[in-house]
This record gives C-alpha cells, structure tokens and sequence, in this order.
C-alpha cells in the first residue's frame, strides 16, 4: 500500500508560496484532482481546512467493540442537543469525523441539513460508497422537459473516464445492460441473502421494466491497487484500516504523495480566491490558519475548487472584486442558486412468510438496488411528474434485537423467544431526483460572522410540486412491488420527505452549462469568466439524477485535470 503523505509533504516546512496548481479541498474531488495533477508533474498545493487524518494511524475506533465506547455506540440526549444536525449523521464511533454545529453554525431560512466533515479526506471517510453512472437520460433531462439549463456533455464524453475512475478505486457489482443506468468495470459483485434472491427473481419475472441487483459499491470484494479486500466489518465509517473502501486517504492522497509532488496545508480555512484584473485569472488563495487566525497567500498557475458544494459558493461568494463585485466568476449570477439534493423518506416494508428455514450469516457493506424504472421510455411516463427516483434497499431476518424492542419479559422463556429468529422483512427506500430550482440557494450574511470572521453561510431550500408527487408515487409503488412479490403485512414508511440535505448529495450552485450567461462552467468544468479556474467537486452539477453523484463527480475531476494540463502545456492557462 502506497505510504501517507511525509510532514514535508504535509507542510510542515514550506519555504515557498508558489505552486504549479492549488486544489482547495481533500475530499473525493479533492483527492482525485491532487493524484491526477500530481501524476502529470505539477507541484501541487492541497489547501484543506480541517485537521489532518493519517490513514490507519487516525482510525482510533476502527476496532473497538459497542461494549468499549461509554454509550454502546448510542446517540445520547447531549448529542442531539449540541449537534442537531451531525448528530443525525454519526454515532460514537465516527463522531471525530463530523463538525460540532456550535462551531460551525448556519442559518436556515428553510430547513436543509448541511453535514459536514472537516479533515483531511473530508466525507470521503464517511460517504456511502454507492457507485452509479449517469446516462444520456439524465444529461438530456433538462433540455427535455426545460428545467434548468442543458448539460454541455453526453455520456460518451464521460464514458471512458467512469471506466478510468472505476479501474482505480474498485467498484463490485453486476452488469445488467440497462441503458437508464449503464454498466461499468466490475470488480466481482458481493451477494444477497436469500429473501433478496426471491425478490429479485419474483421481480423480473412479474416486471418487464424492473430489475432488483446488488448494489455497485465502492468497497473492494478482492484485493485491488494495493488495498485490501473488504472485511465485512460494516464498520466503514469508522475508516478502514485495510483501505477496503476508497478515500482520499487510502487511495488518491498516497498516490499523489508518491509522485513528490504534492504538498498537503491541514488546518487552512480558503477564504479568498484572489483575483489578478490586469490578466483576468485567478493569481492565488488567501488562507486563515484555523488556529492562528493569521493569513497567508499562495499563488499558482492553475487552480481547482473542490471544497464540497455549499462550501464552493461560499468561497466564491466571499470572494469579490471590481471585476466580480457579487462573487468570484459570477458574471451570470448563478453562483450559489440551483442547489439540489436527492430526497428520502418514502419508502415500504414488508414480511415473507417463507424460507423459514433459512438464514444468513455475516454482513454487507450494501443494499439491493432497484434502478430507476419511471419515465425511461413512453411506455413507463408519468402524467403527475417528470424525471424519477431509485431504491435502496435490504432484506433481512428479524433477530433478537428486533424482539427485544418489540416485547418485554425475562426468564427462560423470554430467553427463548429472543433466540428464535423472526420473519423475513424486505425494506426499500427511496432517492429522488430533486429539480434544478434558482430559488434553491445559498447566499452568505455578512453582518453574522463565524469564528474565523468569514459571513455565516444562508441557505433557503424547499421541495416542489415535481418532488412531492414523485415521492407520492415512490411509496406507492414500493408498497406494490412487495405485495406483487408475496410479502405479507406490508406497510409504507408514512415518514414524509427527510429534511433536505438528509441523502449529503448536495449539489449545483456552480452549474456547468453550454451559455455563460447561464452558467458558471463550461464542458471541462472550467470557469466561462476566469479560465484558471476549474471547480469538479459537486457544485458543478446541472441536474441530480437519481443515482448517488459521487462516481461522476470523480470522473467529471479526472476528466478535467486532463484538460486543465493538456491547456497548460500549450501555453492558455
């Protein structure tokens, strides 16, 4: 496995303030954009505001038991009072890779949950791992039924590079040859239990549109690049001392530390993008020492942006000039509006009354999935909403956990009955397409500031029509395909929608798109106004599809590294 990054590296000792690029961001974007521009020869500066997380070294519950943490890994009255928001994230075991909300408070003009992680592989230590690719369904979706504005690529400019993302981090799963969501490079898919198997088969035999497979997943099911294979621990969260899942730092940081050039500043908050008016590009990055509070330049010939969404058109917003007086590149004035999600909440779950039998041993770092089968072709159209949603799911046998919650008693007969597995349930859920909306947005208030003196964050988010009534659908049809499939006693989940922010799959505010005057990035993710300027983390997404977004992200920041380098070199950056 390739080694961690050296203090040099981390510096511990920089003795310049110029680098060949800049990636502001450790993430999975950030990771990708330091290997891939690292690789290529460019000294390369890693700005990230958080504290540094050593891979192995700083998983400091990655082996403990629920008997060795105070709580048995229970989320207590003190955490949701002080942490309202993260404390909906994370559990005792991986609450050192979430934010405290009192320090880091924002306002809600209408209610969206922002997780965060500030460290060192930022959410990519706790991210969810599930890998889909977009298809032109969703890259033509918005010049279709005219939300929001068209995507400047189709799914052959992304295809070979979700082909080069996916060789390097290993993603399991099976081919399925759906056009909705196209097929990838596989490592050997991980198993379902038996209940799944039923109601997977029942499904394609009772479907023709429909399919249930195993969920494709970022977790390794052989060894793969010098990483282990997954343990099936489904203790991911916690980071993985094998490297099983990919993360920045298991996989993308070390790889960019082994070409030598990377230097990695832990600790530094990005505050400004500073501006050079005379060459219309970006020159550098102001950056606050989070302890210090002292400020600092770093200049470069190439910069990328890759903070996380809401994080991004902050950074911009905060960032003016006399050039750009309502934010840095934001002559369309769409920095920070189109902010979307995936919404949760629907969903069904149901009993079989067979395979009792049967059971299963072990676990699985993933859940079944059931692509998108609503509005892909005429056949499948919806009259009430457009676009369309996915399921996650698990099948399962109750087991004495689930008794003990449900019944009370003691003795030898209350003992038995616990020991006495249950019925088999089936539990889908739902991930809907959330409309690009200009309404949904995030704005800075500068006359609140936070610690560090930067304007506290705004952000206004509410749920349409469109969301609403696909969300409708989503439970009801759940709750159809289990009665349709011989589970019993089924009953829908009656939630609602989950606040928005709730799937962490936030996303637009710094769109890509074919007209400047509408959007802030061109096909290669690189600012219209500032050609330096490149921004692959999730901000640059013009529509949210329904499939988890993190794989395109990742193709999207590989894919314009390529070009930013290929620029470079001919002298247009």
């Amino acid at each position: 496995m390739t080694s961690a990054p050296t203090d040099e590296q981390l510096g511990a000792t920089i003795t310049q303030n110029t680098f060949d690029a800049i990636v502001i961001g450790s993430g999975i974007t950030g990771g990708w954009a330091a290997k891939e521009l690292c690789e290529r020869g460019l000294k390369t500066l890693v700005i990230e505001r958080g504290r540094n997380v050593r891979h192995i070294e700083d998983y400091t519950t990655a082996l403990l038991s629920p008997w060795q943490f105070p709580h048995r890994l229970q989320r207590t009255t003190s955490d949701a009072l002080e942490d309202p928001i993260q404390s909906t994230a994370y559990d005792e075991s991986s609450k050192a890779f979430f934010v405290r909300d009192a320090e880091h408070p924002y306002i809600q003009e209408k209610p969206f949950y922002w997780i965060r992680g500030y460290q060192v592989g930022g959410r990519s230590l706790t991210w969810g791992r599930q890998c889909y690719r977009l298809s032109d369904l969703d890259f033509e979706a918005n010049v279709v039924d005219g939300h929001g504005v068209d995507w400047p690529v189709r799914y052959a400019d992304l295809a070979p590079w979700y082909d080069y993302v996916e060789r390097f981090i290993g993603v399991s799963g099976r081919p399925e040859g759906l056009p909705q969501l196209p097929d990838g490079d596989f490592l050997p898919p991980m198993g379902m239990t038996c209940v799944e198997q039923h109601f997977s088969r029942v499904v394609r035999e009772k479907y023709s549109d429909r399919i249930v497979t195993i969920g494709r997943t970022a977790n390794l099911t052989v060894a793969h690049n010098g990483r282990g294979p997954c343990q099936y621990r489904n203790l991911c969260w916690r980071g993985c001392p094998w490297g099983a899942y990919f993360s920045s730092n298991a996989a993308t940081l070390p790889a960019a530390a082994a070409t030598k050039n990377l230097t990695l500043l832990p600790d530094s908050i990005a505050v400004e993008v500073l501006y050079d008016e005379r060459k219309n590009r970006a020159s550098g990055v102001r950056v606050r020492n989070q302890h210090t509070r002292i400020d600092t330049e770093y200049f470069a010939r190439v910069l990328f942006v890759n903070a996380s969404t809401i994080a991004t058109a902050a950074l911009l917003l905060n960032s003016t000039s006399g050039r750009f007086p309502n934010g840095f590149g934001n002559s369309s004035g769409q920095v920070g509006h189109n902010l979307m999600d995936h919404f949760m909440g629907p969903g069904a779950v149901g009993e079989y009354g067979g395979l009792a039998d049967r059971y299963y041993s072990g676990r699985r770092p993933t859940p079944v999935y059931v692509p998108r089968f609503r509005n892909v072709s005429k056949a499948a159209r919806s009259s009430r909403y457009v676009r369309g949603f996915g399921y996650q799911g698990w099948g399962r046998r109750e087991n004495w956990s689930d008794a003990a919650n449900m019944t009370g008693g003691f003795g030898g007969n209350y003992k038995q009955k616990l020991l006495a597995p249950g019925p088999w349930n089936m539990v889908l859920g739902t991930w809907g397409e959330i409309l690009p909306r200009f309404e949904n947005a995030v704005s800075l208030d500068r006359n609140q500031k936070d610690t560090w003196g930067l304007p506290l964050v705004r952000i206004s988010f509410e749920f349409g029509p469109n969301e609403r009534a696909m969300a409708s659908d989503a439970e009801e049809s759940a709750a159809e395909m289990l009665e349709a499939t011989g589970f019993k006693n089924v009953r829908t989940l009656n939630g609602g929608l989950a606040p928005a922010g709730s799937a962490v799959h936030e996303m637009g505010t710094a769109r890509m798109g074919r007209d400047p005057r509408t959007s802030v990035l061109n096909e290669f993710n690189q600012m219209h106004d500032v050609k330096n300027v490149f921004i692959t983390d999730g901000s640059c997404m013009t529509s949210s599809a329904c499939q988890n977004p993190s794989l395109t992200y990742m193709a999207l920041t590989a894919r314009a590294c390529d070009y930013a380098v290929g620029e470079l070199k001919r002298g247009n950056l």
